[in-house]
């Protein structure tokens, strides 16, 4: 199942570094099936408010993703984003093709109904 990894960045600058990042990153997601989904386009809200930009990389699995983040390859480049770039970088699993939030929805309403039941009362004494 793919896996992602997800940028909110806040702030951007374009800092001969970050534009340094920018050429370097490519070749180290290569080695673990990274490829760019999204990457920085002003979004359309149409909800709430959205400060800043994303950005999405997919992966074949979790474990690429964390094996990509902390290859030396790329913590050698990390730098040169997180020293001008506010931000937040999550990696996820996706859902597979089949994924229902109908299935979803049921176990959490069977979550919630345990968690609300009152606890029975203690058993009287013999």
């Amino acid at each position: 199942m793919s896996a992602y990894g997800f940028a909110h960045l806040r702030s951007r600058r374009h800092h001969p570094d970050v534009i340094e990042y920018l050429e370097r990153i490519q070749a180290t997601l290569d080695p673990f099936a990274g490829r760019f989904v999204i990457h920085g386009p002003p979004a359309e809200v149409v909800e709430g408010t959205w400060p800043g930009s994303m950005v999405l990389i997919e992966f074949p699995g979790l474990d690429e993703a964390r094996a990509w983040y902390r290859s030396p390859g790329y913590q050698d480049i990390l730098r040169l984003r997180t020293d001008h770039i506010e931000g937040d970088v999550v990696l996820i699993d996706g859902v597979g093709p089949r994924y229902d939030p109908t299935r979803r929805a049921a176990a959490l309403r069977a979550e919630a109904e345990r968690t609300e039941r009152p606890a029975a009362p203690p058993a009287a004494p013999h």
